[in-house]
Formats: structure tokens, C-alpha cells, sequence
């Protein structure tokens, strides 16, 4: 997949099939409206093409901006359209201007001018320009102007689509992994860059890799423990487990995100650990001292090498 994070500077398509959406989390639903998109590429033989917007474009025209939460960051959509056989992912900056745009300019300079879409496939509800006066009916009042076709998305792949989604992100927040890896498709992951902390699973015998995410608005498991497999700077997957939460047995105050490898005793500080979540095993718990703690550890490391 070709990755186009200048608009400027498209290349000219052949009889580009597009369509046009967020994706966030690549999930089935969104797998049906890319299987069309292959299909009818084929039918004509043209190239597919996504075209997605960054910053997500709540962030632009919500005032409800705060504590938004993604299921993919940029780099994982862009990794799982490929693995999609999508042949064009378009990145378009959204910005207030380009919200603001008059939706026939939208059309006009912006999906003609640069796309020359031979096929444009879209949903009933797909809104546009400024005070999102652009829709559906204005793109089919235009198929004759500008020669492309119109397909629609339909209504219920379009709501599955969306309940999907939201229910995909509650489900992680909830820790019901069996939901959320079902609606995916695949199994969530996420990355972290292994950082310094206080050395204090080291001291009990069950070092860990304090992970920080690079990108804030990647929605992270409910506080809690889980079965994962981690894959290190060698590409080699890993058993492990993984806390989440605010350690109320040490001290309760910062929220950490903890993995302990198995049979891993190598020192992997300022690399990327990726996050294969399995399973959720149990909730965060305030034990009676470090001893308690350290036999729980021993029984939460047979739960997860049972799942794993």
C-alpha cells in the first residue's frame, strides 16, 4: 500500500475507487465496506483508494474534544489497510479550513481535482463542508457534472459500523477482551516504549517493563491484570502478563502500565514493546504487604500461561 501524507503531491490514479472515512480500528464492519471497495477496483480494473483525515476530525469541529480515546493510532491503521491489500491510503490534514470549505468546493478542488475518482463509494449519512451541508444527494446531483459513479454504503453496514466502534472502545475500557477481539477482528495490541521506574517487580522477582504510549489518544485497557504475548525489539513474541492500574498495594497514586516477560531477563529500556492482549484475568487488588502481592503474582503467571 502506497502512503500519501501530501496531498500536493498525489499521484494521478487509475480509475481510483475511493471512499472516505476515519476506519478507526479496522474492524469488521469496516472490512465489509473494504472487501466492496476491492471488489469493484477489480470489476473495472482500477486501484482502490482510502482517503482518512488526521487529526481525527472531532478534535477540529467538537467542542467535546477532551478525553477522546482511539483504537488505533496512525501507524497500526496504516499497518492493518495493508495487511488489507488496500492499494492508496490518502492522509489529509483536517484542519478548520478544510472543514469550512463550501461542500461544492469539497467536490470541485478537493475529490475531482486531486482523485479523479472513477467510483465513489460512500454512506447515506456522510456529511461535508462547511456547517456539514454536503451530503449524499448533493454527490449524486454531481454525478453528471463531473462523469463518476455513486455507490451507497448501506444504511446497516453503516450502523454496524458504528456500534462496533463504540462498542469495541467500551470493551477495552471494561477489560471484556472476548468482545473486543471479536468485533476487531484481530486481537487489540498497543506500544509502548519501555521506560525507568522504581526497580520494584525487579526486587520481588518478577521484573517489569514500565511502558509509556507514544500517542495519548490511544485507548488503553481498564485498570486490571491480563494474560499477553509482547513482541521485542527481535520480532520474537512473548509470553507474559501485564498490570494496569495504580498499584494500591505500593502506593496508589500514578497509573502504570506494567509487563512481565516470561523468561526474559534482558534490559530493553528506550525500545518499543508491542501488546498482544489475550485475555483479562482478574482486577486490581490492595494486599495485605508485599508477600501477599508476590504469591498472587505466582498464581496470576499459571492463569495466564493457561491462556497463552
Amino acid at each position: 500500500m502506497k502512503v500519501h501524507a501530501n496531498i500536493d503531491q498525489l499521484p494521478v490514479f487509475q480509475k481510483a475507487v475511493i471512499t472516505i472515512g476515519t476506519f478507526d480500528g479496522v474492524h469488521r464492519g469496516h472490512r465489509e465496506v473494504i472487501a466492496r471497495l476491492k471488489e469493484e477496483a477489480a470489476r473495472i480494473g482500477g486501484e482502490t483508494v482510502i482517503i482518512t483525515f488526521h487529526p481525527h476530525p472531532r478534535k477540529v469541529v467538537s467542542s467535546a474534544i477532551l478525553g477522546i480515546r482511539l483504537i488505533n493510532t496512525m501507524d497500526e491503521k496504516i499497518e492493518l489497510l495493508t495487511e488489507l491489500g488496500v492499494d492508496h491510503l490518502v492522509i489529509v490534514p483536517f484542519t478548520e479550513a478544510f472543514a469550512n470549505q463550501p461542500a461544492e468546493d469539497y467536490i470541485k478542488t478537493f475529490l475531482i481535482d486531486r482523485f479523479h475518482p472513477h467510483t465513489i463509494i460512500i454512506g447515506y449519512d456522510h456529511r461535508f463542508g462547511r456547517d456539514r451541508l454536503g451530503d449524499f444527494r448533493l454527490l449524486e446531483k454531481c454525478t453528471g457534472i463531473y462523469n463518476y459513479t455513486l455507490k451507497e454504503i448501506p444504511k446497516h453496514l453503516l450502523e454496524n459500523i458504528s456500534i462496533s466502534s463504540t462498542n469495541i472502545r467500551e470493551a477495552i475500557l471494561h477489560s471484556d477482551f472476548e468482545t473486543a477481539n471479536k468485533l476487531l477482528g484481530y486481537e487489540f495490541f498497543f506500544t509502548g516504549v519501555v521506560v525507568h521506574g522504581d526497580k520494584l517487580g525487579r526486587k520481588l522477582g518478577y521484573p517489569t517493563a514500565n511502558l509509556k504510549t507514544r500517542d495519548e489518544e490511544k485507548i488503553l485497557p481498564g485498570n486490571g491484570i491480563y494474560a499477553v504475548y509482547a513482541r521485542t525489539a527481535d520480532g520474537l513474541p512473548r509470553k507474559g502478563m501485564m498490570s494496569v492500574g495504580f498499584r494500591p498495594t505500593v502506593d496508589g497514586k500514578k497509573r502504570v502500565v506494567e509487563v512481565n516477560l516470561f523468561d526474559f531477563n534482558e534490559e530493553i529500556y528506550d525500545q518499543e514493546l508491542r501488546v498482544v492482549v489475550k485475555t483479562y484475568l482478574r482486577e486490581e487488588i490492595k494486599f495485605n504487604g508485599l508477600d501477599e502481592l508476590v504469591a498472587q503474582m505466582g498464581k496470576d503467571r499459571i492463569s495466564s500461561l493457561a491462556v497463552l
